[in-house]
């Protein structure tokens, strides 16, 4: 039976992306095609979208009634395809047409009008599934994080017969809260602002919409999904979240394997398979000589694709600076975050510029040659719902070195002993989450690269690993079908 399911998500590659979010909401309509499911991807038309949209001929609809009259009436919806996906763009220039950051000012603060901008989102996606657009209706309306959050509290409280309704968590930690008075302009009714609504600790909050009225929550790892049912983990939700009970479900995310793919990406100096390991010695090189390391083959080479940010622990790398340059290893570090994490990794940099290497910012292309060319990817997340760069690593022969915590925890396999005799081992996991374990962890990896038979066998068991979006795919297929609402 084929499906027909809106997504609704703040941001879809490859039109606009700025995270992981971005990454699951742009590849799994394409995986989710191999199940019977058709997919709509609705986002904002932000001025990426906008200049997609007019090349791929869009069509111009009228925006549904009930968006149209809490927006002002300003807007329109296009509707094309592109990059083999079916988009619908929410275009209100006033809201949406921007420059920079989808969701962040030229200051680098939140838009003050986040909370309108958002809400608009998801009125659209509860219209759409209420109504339906050019003849197509949705069996299920499958919205993303604290920004399409309150597509399913419009939907509750619509009073209509309504689609199912899925609620994917990508990231607990960002509430998408707004003031209880809010609720006015964003038409919402009174019972709204009560516990048993979108309250939050005197708030409203955007997330708690997704949580409180979905049929199903997901999130992006079993490990995570079971984290955050804890005082620990939850973020103030952990009670709502246990009391949804079998509702919560943790769905492992997958990568584009046809754009990470090691055997014939045009960033690597030398493309390669788990056949021809010694061919990523020249993406080693490639790397060292772009990033101004010195060109050692036989050097550790460490390296990180990760937002700067005091969740992903790079806080605990940047201490532990040191201890890494005494193993007489070396780091190659692409990202961007918070500045006094930048400056840090700078400084060393400038300290040490035959051992560390720092680029600031994002490179797609210099992404893929990482993953191409480091021997261990480093990921020391405090947190970690799933995580796609210790993914992308799997796929790409660099051996992931992550804190035991969320999706790490469920996509590397340790190097203990007995997995190291099974042959099974794809990485190396630590805990507790601090410098000292960080530090051992580095350690026990130098001991492994020194022990080039077993090395190898990581490397190709990681390559082996099945990263795809197949298995995820299948479990959201089966997901919508459970929750079908009767014709």
């Amino acid at each position: 039976m084929s499906l027909a399911v809106l997504s609704v998500a703040s941001e879809a590659y490859p039109l606009i992306k700025t995270g992981g979010l971005g990454d699951v909401a742009g590849a799994l309509p394409l995986a989710l095609a191999a199940e019977g499911v058709q997919m709509r991807t609705l986002i904002p038309a932000y001025p990426a979208v906008r200049r997609a949209a007019q090349a791929a001929g869009a069509r111009v609809l009228d925006l549904p009634v009930g968006v149209a009259d809490q927006a002002g009436g300003r807007g329109n919806l296009f509707a094309f395809s592109a990059h083999g996906l079916d988009w619908l763009a929410l275009d209100i220039p006033h809201l949406f047409d921007r420059p920079g950051s989808p969701y962040l000012g030229s200051d680098g603060r939140d838009w003050p009008d986040n909370p309108q901008r958002f809400a608009a989102l998801g009125r659209a996606g509860a219209e759409i599934g209420l109504q339906g657009v050019e003849g197509w209706k949705p069996n299920i309306v499958h919205a993303h994080d604290w920004q399409a959050g309150l597509t399913a509290a419009y939907l509750a409280y619509s009073g209509q017969p309504r689609p199912g309704t899925v609620f994917t968590i990508h990231n607990l930690a960002f509430a998408g809260k707004m003031p209880l008075a809010q609720r006015v302009p964003l038409r919402l009714p009174p019972e709204a602002a009560s516990m048993d609504g979108l309250e939050f600790y005197g708030s409203l909050s955007l997330l708690k919409s997704g949580l409180q009225f979905s049929d199903r929550i997901t999130t992006v790892s079993p490990s995570y999904a079971s984290e955050i049912c804890t005082p620990e983990g939850g973020m103030g939700f952990d009670g709502l979240l246990r009391a949804r009970g079998d509702a919560v479900s943790g769905v492992l995310n997958g990568i584009d394997t046809l754009a990470w793919n090691p055997t014939a990406d045009p960033a690597l100096s030398a493309p390669f398979d788990a056949k021809t390991l010694k061919k990523r010695a020249a993406n080693k090189a490639a790397l060292q000589a772009r990033l101004g390391l010195a060109v050692e083959p036989d050097t550790l080479l460490f390296g990180v694709v990760s937002r700067l940010t005091w969740q992903k622990g790079l806080d605990l790398l940047l201490e532990v600076l040191p201890e890494l340059t005494e193993l007489g290893a070396q780091l190659a570090m692409l990202g961007a975050g918070d500045r006094p994490l930048e400056d840090g990794f700078r400084a060393a940099a400038a300290a040490n510029p035959s051992q560390i290497g720092v680029v600031v910012g994002y490179d797609e292309a210099l992404a893929h040659l990482m993953q191409g060319g480091v021997d261990a990817l480093l990921v020391p997340s405090r947190f970690e719902p799933c995580g796609l760069t210790q993914l992308c690593a799997l796929r790409y022969g660099a051996v992931p070195v992550v804190a035991r915590v969320g999706g790490l925890a469920d996509t590397v396999i340790d190097a203990n002993p007995a997995a190291i005799a099974a042959g099974a081992a794809t990485g190396v996991q630590f805990s507790p989450i601090t410098a000292m374990a960080l530090t051992q962890a580095m350690g026990r990896t130098a001991k492994l690269y020194a022990q080039k038979a077993v090395w190898a066998k990581m490397q190709t068991s990681g390559l082996n690993s099945d990263v795809s979006w197949r298995g995820p795919a299948q479990h959201y297929a089966a997901l919508y079908r459970s929750i079908l609402q009767p014709a």
